[in-house]
This record gives structure tokens, C-alpha cells and sequence, in this order.
């Protein structure tokens, strides 16, 4: 793995008037990396996404990509930098086909001009083509190349997740983040889902930062955690090191949680 640090969160608090939802959050992810976020409800976790991803500029503090500061740049721009996101709250298009909501996800990516846009020409017809081939590759991860047509909002939860997944894709990231993948899914397809993480991070040479309350996910395939707890850090290392920390046991998971995923 390569130790270049692709970002770099440099102390970042977010206050909201007299509350501290996240104070002096700090960490560096290297490429290739897949590190967990972890934490009880109302850790932070999502507002921590939420400032890496320009939903939330922190009141203070700085986040580095690839030694470019991203504060004060909008969503959209970040994403075009190479950083995506899934959301805790599913936010697909769900009256669109499920093939639309990837390719909506990929036009930033379609490059042809004015004159392409306007008219049907050859250049417009063949990058469309690639882009719904390249869309459709993306769903075979997911075994959901045969839902192309269906409409989003009608899928399972479960589904829904995935496509999630597909379409932040769809953006060709360098950084994924993932907001609770698994939340919804049963325990098959949860070690479904394990396995096609591990396995995009290395099909796209992703470095990958998730949210995840279901232990045996994050302990499977994590290489590094960090948790929080009212908004602070309060311990971060090796699954193993995690599992074992009193820290982490009274303020989260309890001991009998650790037993059983261990």
C-alpha cells in the first residue's frame, strides 16, 4: 500500500450556537486505505462526513486533499475533485429508472460540448453508449444488471444501499465515503456486502472511510477504526486493539457486544 496521504483533517470542530457536535477531529487517510468510523447514535459521525464533504464548513480546522484545502467548496465540487459519499438516509432519485440514477451520477464525467448537447451527434451517441455500458458494469458488481429499468424507489432497502454505492461510483472517486451501507440488510447480505467492498477498494484502487454499527462488518474488513463519542475522539487503532479498549467498551459497544463479534 502507498503511504501517500491523500487527506488530511486537520483538527475540524463543528458547532451548532452553544452545542459542540464534533470537537478537533483529526485524521489522515493514506491510498488504498479502509478504515471505520465508529461511535453510539449522536457520536458526530455523520456530521464528520458531512464537513468532509461540503455539506457543513467547520467553524474551525482545515481538511486537506491531496495538500489542497477543501473549505468553502460545494459539494458538487468536492465530488468532482474525486471524493463521494453514500447517505445515512437514502437519497437516490426514486422515480427514475435505476439505471438513470447512475448515469446522472456519471454526466460530470461525459465530456462533449455545446453543440453535442444540443444536437444527436456522433460523439453524443457514442459517449452515451460507453456510459451506460460503463453503468451497467458498475450494477453487475451488485448483481443488479437485470434491474436496470426498475424504478429506484421500488427496490428492497437492501437494494437501495447498493445502488447508492453503484451511483457514488458512477463519479470515478479516489475517496468513498460510506454512511452505514448495511444498514437494512440481513446477514446474508451483509456478508455479501463485506466481501464487494473489500473487493471495489481493489477493482478501483479506492481508499474507503465508512460508518458502521454492525461490529462483524467493521471488525471483517477495517484495517484501522477510529471511534468517537460525543464528538471526540476517544480511541482509534487495529480492529484487535479496538476490540480490547475499556474506552471503547463503556462508551459504545459494551463487552458483551465485543464477545460476540470477536
Amino acid at each position: 500500500m502507498s503511504e501517500k496521504c491523500l487527506l488530511d483533517v486537520q483538527d475540524i470542530t463543528m458547532k451548532f450556537g452553544g452545542l459542540c457536535a464534533v470537537n478537533k477531529f483529526k485524521l489522515q487517510l493514506k491510498k488504498g486505505e479502509l478504515v471505520g468510523l465508529i461511535g453510539p447514535n449522536g457520536a458526530g459521525k455523520t456530521t464528520v462526513f458531512n464537513m468532509l464533504t461540503g455539506v457543513y464548513r467547520p467553524t474551525s480546522g482545515d481538511i486537506l486533499f491531496q495538500n489542497e484545502s477543501l473549505l468553502g467548496l460545494k459539494p458538487f465540487d468536492i465530488n468532482s475533485l474525486g471524493l463521494a459519499r453514500t447517505f445515512q438516509n437514502i437519497r437516490l432519485f426514486k422515480s427514475l429508472s435505476v439505471l438513470d440514477n447512475v448515469l446522472v451520477a456519471s454526466h460530470r464525467k461525459t465530456a462533449y460540448g455545446l453543440m453535442d448537447s444540443i444536437l444527436v451527434t456522433d460523439t453524443r451517441c457514442e459517449l452515451e453508449d460507453k456510459a451506460r455500458a460503463d453503468a451497467i458494469e458498475l450494477l453487475k458488481i451488485f448483481n443488479m444488471e437485470n434491474l436496470i429499468d426498475e424504478q429506484a424507489g421500488s427496490l428492497s432497502y437492501g437494494k437501495q444501499r447498493c445502488l447508492e454505492i453503484v451511483r457514488a461510483l458512477a463519479t470515478k472517486p479516489q475517496i468513498l465515503f460510506l454512511d452505514e451501507p448495511a444498514a437494512g440488510m440481513n446477514s446474508t447480505e451483509k456478508v455479501t456486502l463485506m466481501k464487494i467492498i473489500d473487493s471495489i477498494r481493489d477493482k478501483f484502487d479506492l481508499t474507503i472511510l465508512l460508518i458502521e454499527h454492525d461490529m462483524k462488518l467493521v471488525m471483517g474488513i477495517c484495517e484501522r477504526i477510529v471511534v468517537l463519542d460525543h464528538g471526540v475522539i476517544i480511541s482509534q487503532g487495529a480492529p484487535q486493539d479496538i476490540q480490547n479498549d475499556p474506552k471503547v467498551i463503556e462508551a459504545y459497544l459494551g463487552a458483551s457486544v465485543l464477545e460476540a463479534h470477536s
